[in-house]
Order: structure tokens, then C-alpha cells, then sequence
């Protein structure tokens, strides 16, 4: 409760020295950042599953251009 009472002084106190337009425009600004951290953090487990897919695929890419080989000769 104390936590909620605090949060409400800190956006009162912004509101009554930087205006209404400039906190909510601090407000966004805050959320676009939270979504840009979340999205980065995506972006790294898709990398990871790439990565891995990649590898799986060329392992076997290799093993079919060696049979190829083998095969053309």
C-alpha cells in the first residue's frame, strides 16, 4: 500500500512541476522503453532457436554434399 501511495505523490509531483503534456509524454516515452527490453529479450530466444535449427541443417546439409560426392564419382 505504501509502494502505491508513493507512486501517486512521485506522478502528482510530476504533474505539478513539469505539467500534464510533458508527464504523459515521460509516461510513454517509460513504456515504449519496457516494450523495447521485452522485444530485445525475444529477439535473443528467437536467435537462440535459430542458431540451433541452423546448425541441425547444416549438419545435415554436410552428410547429403558428402553422399553427393561419393555418389557423382
Amino acid at each position: 500500500m505504501t509502494l502505491f501511495y508513493l507512486l501517486m505523490l512521485t506522478l502528482v509531483s510530476l504533474v505539478i512541476y513539469a505539467g500534464y503534456d510533458e508527464t504523459l509524454d515521460l509516461i510513454r516515452y517509460l513504456d515504449l522503453q519496457f516494450k523495447y527490453t521485452i522485444l530485445k529479450v525475444r529477439m535473443k530466444f528467437m536467435e537462440r532457436t535459430l542458431r540451433k535449427k541452423l546448425l541441425i541443417d547444416r549438419a545435415k546439409f554436410k552428410e547429403s554434399f558428402q553422399e553427393y560426392i561419393k555418389n557423382a564419382d
